[in-house]
C-alpha cells in the first residue's frame, strides 16, 4: 500500500524534478491551451458574451496567469538563493510601491485606474501585481542573455538590451489592457496616445525597467542562469504564451504595431531555439 511519504518529495532537489517533470509533460497545455481560452474568455468577457459570473472572472485570470508562468517559476527555482530571494523580494515590494504612488499621484505612469477587478487587494492594489510584473522583467532578461550571447557579458549591454526589451513587452502589453479595459487611461481621449496609452507610460517604465533590471543582475548569477537555460527547454515557455494571448487580442481589438512587436518577440524566440513547432500540438499528436 503506497503512503503519503512515497508522494511526497523528500528533499529540495526532488521536488524541483518533480515540478520540471510536471511543466514538462504538460507544456502544450500551459503554453498553448490556456493563453488561447484565456485570450477567448477576455474577449468575450469585453464584448459583454459572457454572464458576470464569468466575465472577468478575478480568480480565473489569477488563475490562467499563475498557470501561464509556471515554466519560468520553476525553471528559477534552482537558482533561488539568498540573494535571490531578496532581490525578487525587493521587486515586489518595489513594484508596490510604485503602483501605488501611480494610482495615487499619476506618477509615473499618467493618470490611470484600474477597470476590471484583478483579485484582492490592499488599498487598491492587486496583490497578485507581482506575478504581471516580474515575469516581464525575467522573460526580458532571459531572452537577451540568449541572443546576446557573449555581448551579455558587456553590463552596459546586457542591462540597456533588457530595458529596451522590457518596453517593447510594454508596447504589446499596455494597449492590449487598455483594449479589454484592464487599466484605463481617463486624460487619454478615444483614439489618442498610443492606442489609448499615454506616452508618460512609457517613460514610467524606463524608470521601473531600469531598477527591475539592475535588481535581477545582482539577484541572480549569469552563469548559472546560462547553465539552467541550456538544460531546461521550457524556461521561457511563458514568453510563449505572452506572444499568443496578447497578440491575439491585439489583433482581435485592431491594434496592429503592438501585434507586430508580439509576431518579432516569436521571431526572438525562434532565434534562440526555444521555440519547436511541435509544442503547437498536444503529446498525443506527436
Amino acid at each position: 500500500m503506497s503512503t503519503v511519504s512515497e508522494y511526497v518529495p523528500s528533499n529540495r532537489t526532488e521536488m524541483e524534478a518533480r515540478l520540471d517533470r510536471l511543466v514538462r509533460e504538460n507544456r502544450f497545455t500551459i503554453s498553448v491551451v490556456f493563453p488561447v481560452v484565456g485570450g477567448v474568455l477576455l474577449v468575450a468577457s469585453r464584448l459583454e458574451l459572457l454572464p458576470p459570473p464569468l466575465a472577468f472572472n478575478a480568480l480565473l485570470i489569477l488563475l490562467g496567469t499563475f498557470v501561464m508562468r509556471s515554466p519560468l517559476v520553476v525553471g528559477t527555482l534552482p537558482l533561488f538563493d539568498r540573494r535571490a530571494v531578496v532581490g525578487v523580494s525587493a521587486l515586489a515590494l518595489y513594484a508596490y510601491a510604485i503602483e501605488y504612488t501611480g494610482v495615487e499621484t499619476g506618477w509615473p505612469y499618467g493618470e490611470f485606474y484600474y477597470g476590471v477587478d484583478l483579485g484582492p487587494t490592499v488599498e487598491g492594489i492587486p496583490l497578485g501585481l507581482p506575478i504581471f510584473f516580474l515575469p516581464l522583467v525575467m522573460n526580458s532578461y532571459l531572452l537577451c542573455l540568449l541572443l546576446l550571447g557573449d555581448r551579455a557579458d558587456n553590463p552596459v549591454v546586457r542591462l540597456f538590451s533588457v530595458i529596451v526589451t522590457v518596453l517593447a513587452m510594454d508596447v504589446v502589453l499596455d494597449p492590449g489592457a487598455v483594449a479589454l479595459g484592464f487599466w484605463v487611461y481617463p486624460d487619454v481621449p478615444p483614439g489618442g496616445g498610443f492606442y489609448g496609452v499615454p506616452l508618460s507610460n512609457y517613460a514610467g517604465w524606463v524608470v521601473s525597467a531600469t531598477v527591475a533590471v539592475v535588481t535581477l543582475d545582482w539577484a541572480f548569477d549569469r552563469r548559472a542562469l546560462l547553465a539552467r537555460l541550456s538544460r531546461c527547454e521550457f524556461m521561457l515557455d511563458d514568453l510563449v504564451s505572452f506572444v499568443i494571448l496578447w497578440g491575439s487580442v491585439n489583433v482581435v481589438f485592431g491594434n496592429y504595431v503592438p501585434a507586430l512587436v508580439a509576431v518579432l518577440f516569436g521571431v526572438g524566440l525562434l532565434r534562440t531555439e526555444r521555440f519547436d513547432a511541435g509544442l503547437l500540438r498536444p503529446s498525443w499528436l506527436r
